[in-house]
């Protein structure tokens, strides 16, 4: 850990304290799932499909195996003992104890949640958090959105919970959960329920303790104990997170069952308990005593009763606190004052600079969303494939099929999840994103996340990262170097010192992902690359991510430049350690060579004359080899194209002169090999203040893609760079492969194809995740070229500027999507009037997977905090205020 400043907050002296190991103020937090059901880790099933196999119907009967999840929830850093919150409205089928969503199969573009639910504060411990959740007061349509969207086709836009008229004059609940801890294990909770509607409704608010069924999978396993003590309150014992006590200052009727499967309810066989995971539902849904009467178990619910007249609001108050004795709540609401203070304290600085309150709005819920997206995440894949001692043994099928090679997982921490609902595990690529945002509110924790993906529990013994669980074997862009470097930096910048120990760490662990890559993805050995669908699902013509037919070979311009990228990220690491540690000068020429290499070869594969570069369209393309070496270029103009633009590093004449050694190895590398350097680096010709520049582009190069990338025809939209030129919209790419047409259209929403599902799609809308890394590019040749480099911004325009100030354009029009116009619109809700117009919605802000391409609209997972959230930093006018290698921190 590098040294620190004195805290200037009490929310950062919490965060020293924790990581210290003074006071465990990261214990408790907002860890609890929102979606366990339908996840790999539940699936037992032959053929891996995990949606059928747990779907939500048996979420409410059936026993986890890896986790909990429910609404609003808050527990235990390894998931023990978990606090949620269900709700009635009195017509339901069942009780609203967690979110609903349809299944990939259900879904006309994909699996999706249909609900709507907003994080609107959260600091780094838990001290404080609050959400809101809007509940319909008539029964919620789960059969009309199952049936409507099942009726339509990949065409039509999803269907959606406000258009099944359910919030209609405004007839629903604004449940606001709120969290703030009086001390680490005391925990407060509070509970506010509005009636946003014209009369009078009445509510069952029921906060439920559950304990994670951890006795069901081992002989003799210890089972926790909750039970009713004599002063009315919950009595809490776990063996290892001791006694707790849980109260509710209202008149709350405790029901208890056991957190466990209702076997008679799924398959028609005798249940283990009387009183299964299910009771609390069937006592207050169904009427009848379902609970147990001897009032213990391992799960209970507290059971609120009201009516709330129009435009009133009710609270509801509970403590959990470690010890025999409750302390009351005579303090209750003086403590959540002073949180709520000490985190508009901790955000003051994050949000000083930003101009006005509609924005800063913004940063705060971004912040609050990759907050209450960290997760607890459990899964041991080789106890999975081979099953529990006393459970039936899984399939054998299973031992050949979905992540069969990766019995090295074992994870069991918390984690940023890409969504907490469509994707709730970690995806490689999207870490790095997340990672690099969480830095700017705890930089201990973001470290954890780079440092966790290196450790043998999460990289293969090859030294390959894990993609995701549906597949780990998937490869994403190999971004860790780039998180590690950028992490570094911004604790530097913050503190006047980096933690060496952790780069240094981290570096020597991706000295095997580099040969993984090496060896496992360049398939001729010429240093061009293929990896894949690299987590850009359907932006190929065909599916990258299998096997080519007939002996064929897929180059690919994305890989080759991810890998290049790469290159100069460990480049730059080992100069850093240099500094102190000269024998890591080796590691810096080395890391140089290569990428000398993978750039000439993009240029030249094996010196002969032909690269991914094409000269009449000027772009990079993905090609095709046949067995005889015939290539056939896929002229697509996508993303892909642009992504060598990523791979850019500056050099300093000070690390030049404080590393000769390594100076001289460049120098005699470049003399040895002048072609090289002539063909893809400006080493030779110094940039501002004698910088060095490289870079896959030399100036007509970048220009040249810089035309294309700023052109409003093509890939420049208003709200940001398309993943396809909409010049496709008019002009669709054709080709035959394999004995059928191929293609790619401008589908600037959600997605048509079946690739991937259809959940996700790179046909035209805007990523964050790219545009973010594009932004940082162009600041980088700014700092190297300086204003006297133009280009025009928009193309046609006759506008000229320097790449900050298109740098700059562009990150105005990212964060216009979530801002409010002079209309008051937000570009992200699309058409839609509840969302633009109704104040109980219009400042509540999702954080989409990805957004139309034409319009801004919000598309694909509803919630992605994750990537997009790194939205937060953009709006920071500062961050463009001056042209150096440390913007966007």
């Amino acid at each position: 850990m590098a040294s620190q400043k004195k805290p200037e907050t009490v929310e950062q002296q919490r965060l020293q304290d924790a990581d210290a190991g003074v006071a465990s103020w990261r214990k408790w937090g907002t860890w609890l799932s929102e979606r366990q059901w339908g996840t790999v880790r539940e699936d037992y099933s032959a053929d891996g499909s995990a949606w059928d196999y747990f779907p939500h119907d048996h979420a409410r009967s059936r026993a986890y195996r890896w986790g909990e999840d429910g609404l609003a929830g808050f527990c235990d850093d390894q998931q023990r003992c978990c606090i949620s919150l269900a709700l009635w409205n009195g017509c339901d089928p069942i009780l609203k104890e967690r979110l609903f969503g349809l299944t990939n199969r259900e879904g006309n573009h994909g699996e999706d949640v249909k609900e709507y639910y907003y994080y609107l504060d959260a600091t780094p411990t838990g001290s404080y958090a609050r959400m809101n959740y809007k509940y319909p007061q008539a029964a919620f349509p789960y059969q009309q959105l199952l049936d409507e969207n099942h009726r339509r086709g990949v065409d039509a836009r999803e269907y959606e919970l406000i258009d099944t008229g359910i919030f209609k004059d405004n007839r629903y609940f604004d449940v606001f959960v709120e969290y703030a801890k009086n001390t680490p294990e005391d925990i407060l909770m509070r509970i506010t329920v509005r009636n946003v509607g014209p009369e009078a409704a009445d509510i069952h608010v029921i906060p439920q303790c559950t304990f994670r069924n951890t006795w069901s999978w081992d002989v003799d396993a210890e089972r926790p104990d909750m039970r009713l003590g004599k002063d009315g309150s919950i009595v809490i014992d776990h063996a290892e997170l001791g006694t707790h006590q849980l109260r509710s200052d209202d008149d709350a009727t405790p029901l208890f069952c056991e957190n466990e499967t209702n076997a008679q309810r799924l398959y028609g066989t005798e249940a283990a308990t009387s009183y299964p995971k299910d009771a609390i539902n069937d006592t207050i849904v169904q009427g009848r005593d379902a609970s147990n009467p001897e009032q213990r178990g391992t799960r209970v619910g507290l059971h609120h009763t009201c009516t709330i007249k129009a435009g009133e609001e009710r609270v509801f108050r509970l403590r959990l606190n470690a010890g025999s004795t409750s302390p009351g709540f005579g303090d209750f609401d003086e403590v959540f004052k002073t949180r709520i203070d000490e985190a508009a304290e901790f955000y003051k600085p994050r949000v000083d600079a930003v101009p006005d309150e509609d924005a800063r709005n913004v940063v705060r819920q971004a912040y609050a969303g990759m907050l209450w997206s960290c997760q607890y995440y459990n899964y041991d894949v080789e106890r999975w494939l081979k099953g529990d001692p006393t459970q039936p043994t899984p399939p054998a099928a299973r031992l050949h099929g979905r992540n069969k090679n990766w019995t090295n997982i074992n994870n069991h921490d918390i984690l940023s999840m890409p969504d907490a609902w469509e994707y709730p595990w970690y995806a490689a690529w999207d870490t790095t994103f997340q990672a690099i945002t969480m830095a700017g509110l705890d930089l201990e924790f973001a470290k954890r996340q780079i440092s966790t993906f290196v450790h043998d529990r999460y990289m293969h013994a090859s030294g390959e990262f894990p993609a995701y669980e549906w597949a780990f074997g998937d490869v994403n862009p190999p971004l860790q170097a780039w998180a590690a470097w950028r992490i570094y930096q911004i604790e530097r910048m913050k503190h006047g010192k980096g933690d060496q120990d952790f780069l240094r760490h981290v570096f020597h662990r991706l000295l095997l992902n580099f040969s993984w890559w090496v060896n496992r993805k360049d398939a001729s050995g010429k240093n061009i690359f293929d990896g894949g669908f690299l987590g850009l699902d359907n932006i190929g013509a065909f599916d990258r991510s299998h096997a080519l037919p007939e002996g064929l070979q897929l180059q690919q311009a994305d890989a080759t430049s991810w890998v290049a990228m790469f290159a100069l990220k460990m480049m730059r690491i080992a100069l850093e350690l240099s500094l102190k540690d000269p024998v890591y000068e080796d590691l810096a020429s080395k890391f140089f060579l290569h990428f000398l290499h993978i750039a000439h070869a993009m240029t030249s594969v094996a010196d002969t004359g032909m690269g991914l570069w094409d000269d009449d369209d000027k772009f990079y393309f993905d090609m095709l080899v046949d067995p005889q070496g015939k290539t056939q270029p896929i002229r697509v103009f996508s993303i892909v194209g642009l992504i060598p633009l990523l791979a850019v590093e500056i050099i300093e004449p000070e690390m030049l002169k404080a590393l000769p050694r390594f100076g001289e190895s460049v120098e005699r590398t470049l003399a040895e090999k002048p072609h090289l350097a002539d063909l893809v680096s400006r080493w030779h010709v110094h940039g501002r203040g004698e910088r060095r520049l490289l870079s896959l582009l030399r100036g007509h190069r970048m220009k040249a893609l810089f035309k294309r990338a700023f052109n409003e025809d093509e890939f420049l939209s208003p709200h940001g760079i398309r993943s396809v030129s909409r010049a496709h919209q008019h002009a669709p790419f054709r080709m035959d492969f394999a004995g059928q047409q191929v293609s790619v259209d401008y589908e600037p929403g959600e997605s048509r194809t079946g690739l991937f599902g259809g959940n996700s799609n790179w046909r035209g809308p805007v990523w964050f995740p790219i545009n973010y890394l594009i932004l940082e590019a162009m600041m980088k040749f700014h700092h190297y070229y300086g204003d006297e480099f133009q280009i025009e911004v928009p193309v046609g325009s006759n506008n000229t500027m320097s790449i900050r100030e298109a740098a700059n354009e562009l990150r105005c029009r990212l964060t216009s999507l979530f801002l409010q116009d002079e209309r008051g619109r937000r570009p992200i809700f699309g058409e839609n009037r509840t969302f633009q117009q109704d104040p109980h919605f219009n400042t509540c802000l999702p954080f989409h997977e990805y957004f139309d391409g034409d319009t801004g609209r919000g598309c694909g997972a509803f919630h992605q905090t994750g990537w997009t959230g790194i939205v937060a930093r953009l709006i920071d006018p500062r961050a463009m205020h001056e042209a150096t290698t440390d913007l966007l921190l």
